[in-house]
């Protein structure tokens, strides 16, 4: 394609001015279907975070610095579907799927963000449990409002200048070919394979961002998640055995489903990457999960479950 110029680093060196979101087109007498099932996955998600969040700052028995960073990844899981679903959305019930390269930008850079929010979230949440239990007697010195808050922030802004910078560099990159993006939404590995020339040093880099921003928080929460076990098993009795692993459960099988999918999609290998087999893994870490998350801290959760009984209960006395 012909260059349009130096004016703008977005149209450096190529006249490519918006991608067509292929999605699910090949299966297109089941878009109806897609629409219904994944609008209902959406309400879904919503409804259940936006639950957590009004009973973890209404409820006075979780009002401690575990639900306060529950309440955050709530939001933040809020945040990171509306990124994707929405647009997936619209583009099962319209003919046009084409997209601006400044909204796929957009797209990529809000949900780069929010991704690596919620592992710094996790992480926190892991080091709140590994406190609590391994440290009681400090708990409410180390993890006083200040503390809470500071993690908080960093969780959500720490990522923000990297991915900022590394956005603006896979879109100035030069399109050739065809504008054909065979995802629903503007991942990282199928914008990749519009660019031409050599991206070695992008993946490169890519891989780099990955290690820090999922490989080490998640080596971090298994460590904190060791010595807590180490410490459950040397406390006396079952019951309080019983109680400190259930704190942590509905934590355990989050971080196992987010950081897996995560893994498995960003670190693997360029040649076992498949625009299928990214379909599937996008959609299991953008929705599946996510759907999720609200079910397995409700259900596994005792104290979550007495609050949103007892809050359920009020308004249906009111």
């Amino acid at each position: 394609m012909e260059s349009t110029g130096n004016n703008s680093p977005w149209q450096n060196h190529t006249s490519l001015v918006e991608f067509i979101l292929l999605g699910f087109s090949d299966v297109h007498h089941f878009q109806g279907f897609l629409f219904v099932v994944f609008l209902i996955i959406y309400l879904i998600i919503l409804m259940g975070n936006s639950l957590i969040i009004l009973i973890t700052n209404v409820e006075p028995a979780l009002q401690s610095p575990m639900y306060f960073f529950l309440g955050n990844f709530s939001f933040s899981e809020i945040c990171y579907v509306s990124v994707v679903i929405p647009r997936l959305l619209r583009d099962l019930c319209k003919q046009d799927r084409s997209i601006s390269l400044m909204a796929c930008a957009t797209q990529m850079y809000f949900f780069l963000i929010l991704g690596v929010t919620e592992c710094f979230i996790l992480t926190a949440m892991a080091y709140d449990r590994y406190v609590a239990i391994c440290n009681p007697l400090l708990y409410p010195l180390i993890m006083n409002n200040r503390m809470c808050l500071q993690l908080a922030l960093g969780s959500w802004i720490s990522g923000v200048p990297v991915h900022m910078g590394f956005t603006h560099w896979i879109f100035s990159l030069p399109f050739c070919g065809h504008k054909q993006l065979n995802h629903f939404f503007c991942d990282i590995p199928p914008v990749l394979a519009l660019v031409c020339g050599n991206t070695f040093t992008i993946e490169m880099v890519i891989y780099v961002i990955a290690l820090i921003v999922v490989t080490i928080p998640f080596m971090l929460i298994l460590a904190s998640y060791l010595k807590i076990i180490l410490t459950i098993v040397k406390l006396p009795s079952a019951s309080g055995r019983a109680k400190a692993f259930s704190t942590c459960s509905s934590h355990l099988m989050v971080v196992a489903l987010f950081f897996g999918s995560g893994t498995i999609t960003y670190l693997r290998p360029k040649s076992s990457h498949s625009a299928r087999t990214d379909k599937f893994l996008s959609l299991f870490y953008t929705v599946v999960t996510p759907m999720f998350n609200p079910m397995i801290y409700c259900l596994r959760n005792k104290e979550v479950m007495v609050a949103l009984k007892k809050f359920l209960l009020k308004w249906i006395v009111l």
